[in-house]
């Protein structure tokens, strides 16, 4: 019998050795047009990557927090598998108060003041096309994660390993989970195969089960749309082959104009 897995990136391993070469994410931007699809195997780079520039080049101690001042995004699931692979605790309850701030452009200014009078690293991510760094450098004493990841491995060997019973993530209300709580979260009714879009970012505990620890637990893939436009969201549900819907509020007409059968909604909250 096959044991359970026990941390994040057990979940991860466990997706590599199942299928390297399926679709894991794909991402769209309505404002800009952006889509990008990125394997299971391609993914795991890119947290390989990130969780390298953690380790090694902002040399931060398992158990030290990580705050995400992003947007929903495909780097932002990077973010958060990489936080957890190096031993990580995601902080969504005082983001601007963690160890490592993450941030996009709208939040730079706020990231900043913070780690100045904290002392935290700050790192600032373009959210351009293909991770590319900012066209202007940020302020002086933030890193530009497109310029600094491309430096790191492309395989990541943590000293050591999280274990199952260490801290992962605090949330609102004074939510507290272990790495085993996170990697055997309640699956809400997805299964392998099922394509799960959300157009919510990951700013609490019931956006980031629904919208990454959950369909990763399941064998799942995603569909991320930052800036969802409503009058294309059936085109969307069609092309993309989406079965389950979270993070989004149905239309009125709902399922009207979704031709076969309609993907199903789920609630934040479920």
């Amino acid at each position: 019998m096959i044991a359970p897995p026990q941390t994040l990136p057990d979940l991860l391993r466990r997706e590599l050795a199942a299928d390297a070469a399926r679709p894991l994410l794909t991402f769209y931007d309505d404002a800009t047009g952006e889509r990008v699809e990125l394997s299971v195997a391609t993914f795991e780079n890119w947290v390989a990557k990130t969780a390298n520039l953690l380790a090694d080049g902002l040399v931060a101690e398992p158990g030290s927090r990580l705050g995400l001042l992003l947007p929903l995004h495909w780097q932002a699931a990077v973010w958060c598998v990489a936080a957890w692979s190096a031993g990580l605790v995601v902080d969504l309850a005082d983001p601007l108060g963690a160890d490592v701030v993450v941030t996009g452009p709208d939040d730079l200014a706020h990231a900043a003041a913070a780690g100045v009078a904290s002392g935290a690293e700050v790192v600032a991510l373009s959210l351009r096309p293909l991770g590319a760094p900012f066209a202007d450098p940020p302020p002086a004493g933030i890193l530009d994660y497109g310029l600094e990841v491309a430096a790191f491995g492309d395989r990541f060997q943590p000293l050591a390993p999280p274990s199952a019973t260490e801290p992962a993530l605090v949330g609102e209300d004074g939510l507290a989970l272990t790495q085993r709580e996170i990697a055997g979260v309640d699956l809400g009714g997805l299964a392998r195969g099922d394509r799960v879009l959300t157009a919510t970012s990951y700013a609490t505990w019931p956006a980031l089960r629904a919208g990454l620890v959950r369909p990763l637990g399941a064998g799942a893939s995603l569909v991320l749309c930052r800036n969802l436009d409503a009058g294309s969201l059936v085109d969307r549900l069609t092309a993309e082959r989406v079965t389950v819907v979270t993070g989004v509020t149905p239309p009125a007409d709902w399922p009207a104009d979704v031709p076969g059968a309609p993907p199903r909604f789920v609630p934040l909250s479920f």
